[in-house]
């Protein structure tokens, strides 16, 4: 394992983001495409032209999950860990503005990271 200097670590933007919506991407089997709220955002702009974005920061993230969350709607609603200042990144023709973070089960299934408590969209890792 290579060590990274703190100043690097630093540079990482982790926060908690609250899943709202979830599809499977055509054509695959592995991928999903996130609706991911991380807060509020002052902007006239209406992500997704879904109404009750409004006023939120809600980006798209695709992650390759979906194998191992059949039933990924369970998702809809939690709070799960992600890192947001990453490059964009085109997968499979979508955009994905972020990556969500998980650690490997017991059983090898991923296992979300997600707060263990009651905290806000948009909560940043300090």
């Amino acid at each position: 394992m290579d060590n990274i200097t703190y100043e690097d670590f630093k540079k990482l933007e982790m926060r908690i983001g609250w899943i709202r919506f979830i599809e499977p991407i055509d054509g695959t089997d592995k991928l999903l495409r996130f609706e991911i709220d991380f807060g509020e955002k002052e902007s006239e702009e209406i992500p997704f032209d879904k109404e009750e974005y409004k006023g939120r920061d809600v980006r798209q993230i695709v992650s390759g999950i979906r194998e191992f969350f059949p039933k990924y709607n369970s998702l809809l609603g939690k709070k799960v860990l992600y890192i947001v200042n990453l490059e964009p990144r085109e997968i499979r023709g979508v955009m994905s503005n972020g990556m969500l973070m998980a650690v490997d089960g017991l059983d090898g299934k991923p296992v979300l990271l997600t707060a263990n408590g009651i905290v806000e969209a948009g909560s940043k890792v300090r």
